[in-house]
């Protein structure tokens, strides 16, 4: 499904990840970076993926790419901008190596996943182990296993956030806040199978994309290649998608906040937001 945001000006196709629901892009009407961005007279357009049916087992993240994303490229029917956060950067990166753009935005978007934490693929690449044969027989990947992954990163962060929760009023703005971004954090619909096992074995372990081995369409993806202006969005303090793992092409702007407060944290009005508007609406 494609969202539109309304907005007259230049249509700018924000891609999510695969894994959690695009719904982070808009979380609450108070708390939207597309309607700030509609807002600011940019047209915010948003994939959502949706639930994919056990018949999809094999369509992996490339599969995604090329037989959802670069036909939406097409059909849109002129020169747009895209902008991909987390895994939807690496899918964004792979359209604009294979359709004409007017610019790409990179939001904590990794590529060379030799720049994560050894100990984070090593985590990673057990619980695939574990899950496998389970996720074979489903053709579906459950979120909870990659849930379990992002707990692994730092599981005394995961219990006091929890733990600073208990000492709020239930009936407060900031608890209400935490729960609309808990839901959010612990839904999303399964991986395909094929997903999964190239995310895990194809990117984590083996890291094709950064190794310029990842192909799509039948070519290999060379983000310098990319012929757009590129923005590249990074923090130095994400611990779900670490700086060292971007493609370090284009302009970079660096950050210091965390993967998901980047987006809708408090500071986020006043850091990503305002850089994204500016540099989408510029004339490229």
């Amino acid at each position: 499904m494609l969202r539109d945001y309304g907005g007259s000006g230049p249509s700018v196709l924000f891609v999510p990840s695969l894994i959690n629901p695009p719904s982070v892009l808009d979380l609450a009407e108070d708390n939207s970076l597309l309607r700030r961005l509609a807002a600011e007279g940019l047209r915010p357009l948003l994939v959502d993926w949706g639930d994919p049916d056990p018949a999809e087992r094999g369509l992996s993240i490339a599969g995604h790419v090329e037989t959802m994303l670069l036909p939406l490229i097409d059909a849109i029917g002129e020169p747009v901008s895209l902008a991909g956060y987390c895994l939807g950067g690496t899918m964004a990166m792979a359209a604009a190596a294979l359709r004409p753009l007017r610019s790409l935005a990179l939001i904590a978007a990794p590529w060379r996943f030799d720049g994560f934490p050894q100990t984070a693929r090593d985590g990673l690449s057990d619980l695939w182990d574990q899950a496998h044969s389970s996720a074979e027989t489903l053709g579906l990947l459950p979120m909870e296993v990659l849930q379990a992954a992002f707990w692994q990163l730092d599981p005394a962060r995961t219990i006091g956030k929890y733990e600073r929760f208990g000492t709020l009023d239930p009936g407060s703005e900031g608890a209400r806040a935490f729960v609309t971004l808990e839901d959010w954090a612990n839904a999303g619909p399964p991986l395909t199978f094929a997903a999964a096992r190239e995310l895990i074995d194809d990117c984590f372990v083996a890291d094709l994309p950064g190794r310029g081995r990842w192909r799509v369409g039948g070519r290999a993806i060379d983000p310098a290649a990319i012929a757009c202006p590129v923005l590249d969005i990074v923090s130095t303090t994400d611990r779900i998608v670490p700086a060292a793992s971007a493609a370090g092409i284009g302009e970079t702007v660096t950050l210091a906040q965390g993967h998901v407060g980047m987006m809708v944290g408090g500071r986020a009005r006043a850091t990503l937001w305002p850089k994204l508007s500016r540099w989408l609406s510029q004339p490229q």
